[in-house]
């Protein structure tokens, strides 16, 4: 009898019986994973994984897309996990030295699954993406995204698509974010401690300055992104101030601080006392450890002494606090211990009691002039209480400035100031 050249001969291993091809080590765009298994459209979805699948290449944040009969489902890996179709290989797990029976349990009695997360549909007729308002059927099939896939939800690169960067396991492939869209909603960038959040953050920034798409005022409260910084490897990133030359301005509340780095300030940021609102003081109520009666003893100060009623506060007497005391109905203990915590803002140099200029209005005539402001805070940037405080009183201030401007333009779009975008 004759055999074969592709029949061993005198062997008696399963493996070259029955060769195993050898598994892949990364997936390509296209390739399948496995199919839909459950889930819900509030919840997402899960997935089991074909018993080809490597758990270990797959990794969360990877864009899937599941094949529907009618949809496309653009889809985010939010979790893996491994599963097995009977409880007791939890408690009892099998012995797998056999290369034939791991085989048998992995992918069968043991396996995969992951939960993804779909993010937009798109229409098989249409093209276009939308919200998800639906899901899958079981057992459709869960793809790796491909370029055209990440194509189609995040358009090509042009004036208002900007590339942000690649996927996962997509280098080629492009992240272009439609810059309009994103100027006109509230957008959050979230991630664990140097993960690359403020490298985010000025490629963001650095997109809409370069395409004109809006004006910039940014809370720098750690000086990331006026003028050059090094990262954790030691290299150095630039600033917006040397990539967009005279379409940023860099205002300061330390100029100090900014000439020490090599910069120079357009502007050095000076607050007045009188321009502190009690609405102010109560955004730092946890900062400051403010009681509600303090805040209720501000309101009531700063009816007696308007615009003064920081600097008088924090200047007063003891003559001046009995006066005080008679004109309003707070109780001594929390009038005086107001007074303690608003004597903190003397360890502020931005706050003084007649600032030469009016800040919030100088942002404004750079803003109108269509550049973008980066507002530095130097060593002020460790004080919580300070950020809120100028933060919240500058977008205060430069809110109403706004409406203003826009009344006063009266659809006049020749008139009317850009769109502003504020970043803290």
């Amino acid at each position: 009898m004759s055999h074969s050249e592709d029949i061993p001969v005198g062997s008696d291993s399963l493996d070259d019986w029955f060769p195993r091809e050898e598994p892949a080590t990364a997936y390509q765009a296209g390739q399948r994973l496995g199919v839909v298994v459950g889930g819900s459209l509030s919840k997402g979805l899960d997935v089991k994984l074909d018993p080809e699948t490597i758990i270990e290449d797959l990794a969360v944040g990877r864009y899937v897309v599941v094949r529907g009969y009618y949809k496309r489902f653009f889809c985010m890996i939010t979790d893996i996990m491994l599963d097995a179709t009977n409880p007791a290989i939890r408690s009892n797990p099998p012995d797998l030295s056999d290369p034939f029976l791991a085989e048998i349990y992995t992918g069968t009695a043991a396996f995969g699954t992951v939960h993804v997360a779909p993010m937009l549909s798109i229409d098989v007729d249409e093209g276009e993406p939308k919200p998800v308002k639906t899901i899958p059927s079981h057992f459709m099939p869960v793809e790796i995204a491909t370029a055209d896939d990440v194509n189609d939800v995040f358009g090509q690169e042009d004036a208002t698509h900007f590339n942000v960067g690649s996927p996962l396991e997509l280098e080629e492939t492009q992240i272009n974010l439609d810059l309009r869209r994103l100027v006109e909603r509230s957008v959050g960038v979230f991630g664990k401690s140097g993960t690359g959040k403020s490298f985010l953050t000025r490629i963001l920034l650095a997109g809409i300055i370069k395409n004109d798409v809006a004006v910039n005022l940014i809370f720098d409260m750690h000086n990331d992104y006026g003028w050059a910084i090094k990262d954790e490897r030691g290299s150095q990133a630039k600033g917006l101030k040397q990539l967009f030359g005279g379409k940023v301005a860099i205002f300061t509340l330390d100029e100090e601080a900014t000439r020490r780095r090599g910069a120079r300030a357009d502007h050095v940021v000076s607050i007045s006392y009188g321009e502190i609102q009690p609405e102010d003081l109560a955004m730092l109520k946890t900062t400051m450890d403010l009681s509600d009666s303090m805040i209720d003893a501000a309101y009531e100060i700063h009816k007696v002494w308007k615009e003064e009623w920081i600097a008088r506060l924090i200047d007063a007497s003891n003559d001046d606090m009995e006066l005080l005391k008679e004109m309003v109905s707070a109780s001594p203990a929390s009038v005086q211990a107001l007074q303690r915590r608003v004597r903190r803002f003397q360890r502020f140099g931005f706050l003084k009691p007649n600032p030469l200029d009016d800040s919030a209005t100088k942002i404004l005539e750079f803003i109108e002039q269509r550049k973008s402001v980066v507002l530095e805070f130097g060593r002020y940037g460790n004080a919580l209480e300070a950020y809120i405080l100028v933060a919240n009183y500058l977008t205060r201030r430069i809110h109403s400035l706004y409406v203003e401007a826009v009344e006063r333009a009266m659809g006049d779009e020749a008139m009317e100031p850009p769109q502003l975008l504020i970043t803290v």
